[in-house]
C-alpha cells in the first residue's frame, strides 16, 4: 500500500477532498476560486499559492504539511459526507486562526524590511 508521501499534491488534495465527500465545484466555491483552477491544483498542472493552502488544508481539515508532503495524519474517509456544520465551523476557526497568525507575521516581516531600508 503506498503513503502519502508517494501520492503528488494533486492526489493528496482529490483523496482530501473524496473523504470529505465534496465535488471539486463544491470544494471550489468553498474556497472562492474556479473549478477549473481546482482543477488544475489537482492535476499537478499547478498549485495553489501559500494562503489558499492554508485555506484548502483548513476546509479539507488536513494539516499544509500533509498536503504539501503527506506527514502527518492523512484524511479519514467520512460515510456522513459532506462535512456537518461543526466540524465546518471548526475548519472555519482553525483556518481564521491561521490567516491571522499569517497576517501577524507579514507585519512583522515588513516592519523588519522598514527597519532595515
Amino acid at each position: 500500500m503506498a503513503s502519502s508521501s508517494d501520492y503528488t499534491l494533486g492526489e493528496r488534495i482529490c483523496k482530501a477532498r473524496d473523504a470529505i465527500g465534496l465535488s471539486t465545484a463544491q470544494l471550489a466555491r468553498r474556497l472562492g476560486i474556479k473549478t477549473a483552477t481546482l482543477q488544475g491544483w489537482e492535476s499537478d498542472r499547478s498549485e495553489p499559492r501559500s494562503n489558499k493552502l492554508v485555506l484548502l488544508a483548513g476546509v479539507l481539515n488536513v494539516s499544509p504539511t500533509w498536503l504539501l508532503v503527506g506527514r502527518g495524519a492523512a484524511p479519514m474517509h467520512d460515510d456522513h459526507a459532506p462535512a456537518d456544520l461543526d466540524s465546518m465551523r471548526l475548519a472555519l476557526d482553525r483556518v481564521h486562526r491561521q490567516a491571522l497568525s499569517l497576517a501577524e507575521e507579514i507585519e512583522r516581516l515588513k516592519h523588519r524590511l522598514d527597519e532595515t531600508g
